[in-house]
């Protein structure tokens, strides 16, 4: 990001640092900003001062051409048509190319004052080595005629062969300097190999090839570079399209990535906490008690928080996962009419007291106050569980988690004239999924369980199944 940042600065820097260049019929070039322009003159400032070009004289107005400097060695000539933070847009030569930004090493504006004078130059070379290797040639055909090839005394009138004038002059594209494969003949551009409009850097890998690398690595270095010689056919199958498409590079990332978070296989213990929320079915029967023997069940259930802690130790290097585990859930308050005639009766008795001494009655349980039974309660497990994991080293591992044990309810029965404790203890069990991601050395997940646990006595209409779902931190070690 940085890396990106920085060229676009960079190329920022160069769209207010390099203007215009106006090349004229007679082959100047005249570099500066543009002020004004109309059909006869073009207003230009130059570093020599101020300039008033004749449109006659203008050629063209060239767009500024960068050189593209990427990763091994290649480079790409030509004009920037978008740029952002992730892409470069080139129109060069070949069509339009994309470029990812962190293949760029640098970006240089083409001048082309000193890019003619180099194209001059590179062409003054290319015809004198064309002319000394005529000379050679005719050298060798004079020889092989008999001709004595003694030095020639001073005023003799023998000569060199003459190199014929396309062949001696300087070579230049008609009209001056071109902009595309000039340019690249005057810098040697290494050109990187384009697919489909992408730059790629990776160089192309066959099946056979991977697998004959595999074959000559030994176990030794195999292992210091993190080679898995047994790597499957269709594993390296996929390494070859990969290197194919230009990919490669992603995918070893990727999987640096991935080896630096922990190894399961390095890890035998593990500790788990999980906190969230369980959904309770619970019914009270209270037909047992004065007032209710002809009343329905009473729903005294909700959701309640559920926490539970866990220990577990890895079955040998397999990818289960067993030890014991403790949870407590609330019962959430509820409560209903108390309709004890004990109630009643008390009230009753005042008003008869109150008559017969001629005074006001004073109620115990006056109308409008609160004449309701409250319940709440708590849940406690004590489970062995397992965890089973498909697939443990990915950066979301799934599970699937079971438990069994035992369950002990409590509730606190408060009624307006007595209270009490009901219990209902017996078998507990669940089954569920999970999945957790890495972050450092502690792992962040979600568990989501279903409980299944008969009740008796005062709670025997209640549900057996219950369903929890937490949010579980836990660790490997």
């Amino acid at each position: 990001m940085k890396k990106s940042l920085f060229l676009l600065l960079f190329l920022s820097l160069f769209s207010f640092s390099f203007a215009e260049t106006v090349k004229l019929k007679d082959g100047t070039f005249i570099s500066g900003s543009i002020l004004s322009q109309d059909e006869y003159t073009i207003n230009m400032t130059t570093s020599y001062g101020p300039v008033v070009l004749n449109q006659r004289e203008v050629e063209k107005i060239l767009p500024d051409q960068h050189r593209i400097f990427l990763k091994g060695g290649t480079q790409l000539v030509g004009v920037i048509l978008d740029l952002d933070e992730f892409n470069m847009v080139l129109q060069t030569s070949d069509g339009i190319v994309n470029i990812d930004m962190p293949q760029i090493v640098s970006v240089e504006v083409y001048d082309y004052d000193q890019g003619k004078a180099a194209q001059q130059a590179v062409a003054a070379n290319q015809a004198r080595q064309q002319a000394a290797l005529a000379a050679q040639a005719a050298a060798a055909a004079a020889a092989a005629a008999g001709t004595n090839a003694a030095p020639v005394a001073a005023g003799s009138s023998y000569a060199v062969p003459s190199v014929p004038a396309t062949t001696a002059a300087p070579v230049q594209a008609a009209g001056g300097l071109t902009f595309d494969a000039d340019i690249e003949k005057v810098f040697d551009v290494k050109k990187p190999e384009i697919v489909n409009g992408q730059v790629q850097t990776v160089k192309e890998i066959s099946a056979a090839e991977i697998r004959a690398q595999r074959a000559q690595m030994s176990d030794e270095e195999a292992f210091l570079k993190g080679v898995n010689k047994q790597k499957t056919e269709e594993e390296i199958a996929k390494t070859a399209e990969a290197a194919r498409s230009g990919k490669l590079e992603e995918i070893k990332k990727a999987e640096a990535k991935k080896a630096a978070r922990p190894k399961d296989s390095n890890s035998d213990k593990y500790f788990a906490i999980t906190v969230g929320a369980q959904m309770n079915d619970l019914k009270l029967d209270n037909t047992g008690r004065p007032g209710f023997e002809n009343t329905s069940p009473y729903d005294i259930g909700g959701t309640g928080v559920r926490a539970e802690a866990a220990f577990m130790w890895r079955i040998k290097s397999s990818n289960l996962w067993v030890g014991p585990a403790v949870a407590i859930a609330n019962i959430p308050n509820a409560s209903f009419d108390d309709k004890d005639p004990a109630i009643e009766e008390a009230n009753q008795k005042e008003i008869d007291a109150a008559t017969a001494a001629g005074r006001q009655p004073n109620l115990p349980y006056p109308p409008g106050s609160d004449l309701s039974a409250q319940t709440s309660g708590q849940l406690f497990d004590i489970l062995l569980k397992a965890n089973y994991y498909f697939n443990p080293d990915d950066l979301f591992s799934v599970y699937a988690t079971a438990s069994a044990g035992y369950r002990m309810l409590s509730l606190n029965y408060r009624g307006v004239i007595e209270g009490d404790s009901l219990s209902s203890n017996g078998f507990a069990g669940s089954v569920g999924l999970g999945v957790e991601t890495h972050f450092d050395d502690m792992m962040l997940g979600l568990e989501v369980q279903e409980f299944f646990s008969p009740y008796s006595g005062e709670f025997k209409d209640s549900s057996s199944a219950n369903l929890a779902a937490s949010l579980k931190f836990s660790w490997k070690f």
